[in-house]
């Protein structure tokens, strides 16, 4: 049997279709360019196919069953190869799927981000899926997949790039000009804003090549782990200092709380030491209670602000004035109030070693100045 014969013969049987391993591709290209005219090709309800020959489109075929014939698809004329008496068509054929393709995950780095609330730079992160849909077949296989086979994969993977590098400029600008607090951000309040901004952003970069992204699916900004709890700490602290009543009683509690801890720190160290008496002896404790005075004592002296009130500044050691309870360098007078100073008075059983006042039996620190009994 001759070649126009097995034409003559196969044409009525040959079937042209993607097949059902290749469904899920976005492009899906036909192996063999040479087809026998009346075969029948099937386009399914959700792509179209694609007619290319000397690297220009020819026509498209949308969704159902064609005959490929020239009398039912007048541009098969322009496909038909006369060396065969006008029985085969020759034509590179591309099936491109126009459904919506979800679930493409993408994720990294958004970058350095400064919170409004706290004027801490934070390092912002962003993940999440997308889908996307073919809507220009034509400019997709030209502009992007190009004529040879075509892999899905390769067409997914240059949209994540697309959609992570919109992700970065989009939310980095919109939190910079609209000044939303991070914490706000990642706990989803302003979610649909934010997808609102990188959708449209995105159309500009993703049209040419026929696609467009239609929405974003659990899509999460956040931060770095330790940027957020040192975040929370601050916005803590900026809660506390509210109740508190403002910068200086803030800044008071901060500096005697540190100092505090500074002595505890001091007398945990010399007990642990273990003296000549085992470090459970008198002279273990006495040096405990030394060191918890010292940070009492310095505690105290970072209580006075200085002239602008806006940051702790330590002053001179010394006695503390009994009119206007400033500790001040040893003198006649007070260099705060003018007052006469009293005199330094020997340590007693019963009187503070640094101020002289009176103490109970049983004080271990002075009530007037804080000082350790001496």
């Amino acid at each position: 049997m001759g070649v126009m014969d097995w034409f003559k013969q196969g044409t009525s049987e040959l079937m042209v279709a993607r097949p059902d391993g290749a469904k899920a591709q976005v492009v899906w290209k036909h192996p063999d360019p040479t087809i026998p005219t009346m075969a029948q090709l099937t386009v399914e309800a959700d792509e179209v196919a694609l007619f290319f020959k000397d690297g220009k489109v020819v026509g498209t075929l949308q969704p159902g069953r064609h005959t490929l014939d020239t009398a039912n698809i007048p541009f098969f004329s322009n496909l038909i190869d006369s060396f065969t008496g006008g029985n085969v068509l020759i034509s590179e054929v591309f099936f491109v799927n126009t459904r919506e393709h979800v679930g493409a995950r993408f994720g990294g780095r958004i970058g350095h981000v400064e919170d409004p609330k706290s004027g801490v730079p934070v390092e912002t992160l962003v993940h999440g899926e997308f889908s996307f849909r073919v809507v220009d077949p034509e400019q997709l296989v030209i502009g992007l997949v190009g004529m040879g086979r075509a892999e899905s994969f390769a067409v997914k993977a240059w949209l994540k790039e697309q959609v992570l590098k919109v992700m970065r400029d989009r939310v980095a600008e919109t939190l910079v000009k609209r000044k939303w607090p991070l914490l706000d951000v990642t706990s989803g309040a302003y979610t649909e804003e934010l997808e609102q901004e990188v959708l449209t952003g995105l159309d500009a970069h993703v049209a040419p090549y026929g696609l467009s992204i239609v929405r974003l699916g659990n899509f999460v900004v956040g931060m770095d782990e330790d940027d957020s709890e040192h975040l929370k700490t601050l916005y803590r602290d900026a809660a506390y200092l509210r109740t508190v009543g403002g910068v200086e009683k803030y800044q008071r509690f901060a500096a005697g709380k540190a100092f505090m801890g500074a002595g505890e720190g001091m007398a945990a160290g010399t007990m642990g030491g273990g003296g000549g008496d085992g470090g459970g002896g008198g002279g273990g404790n006495l040096a405990a209670g030394a060191s918890l005075g010292i940070g009492l004592g310095m505690a105290q002296m970072l209580i006075k602000d200085n002239a602008g009130g806006d940051t702790l500044a330590p002053v001179t050691a010394g006695v503390v004035c009994g009119s206007c309870q400033a500790s001040v360098a040893p003198g006649k007078f007070c260099s705060q109030c003018g007052g006469a100073l009293k005199p330094p008075v020997a340590a007693s059983p019963l009187a503070c070693s640094g101020c002289g006042e009176a103490m109970a039996p049983d004080a271990k620190f002075c009530p007037s100045c804080g000082g350790a009994r001496g």
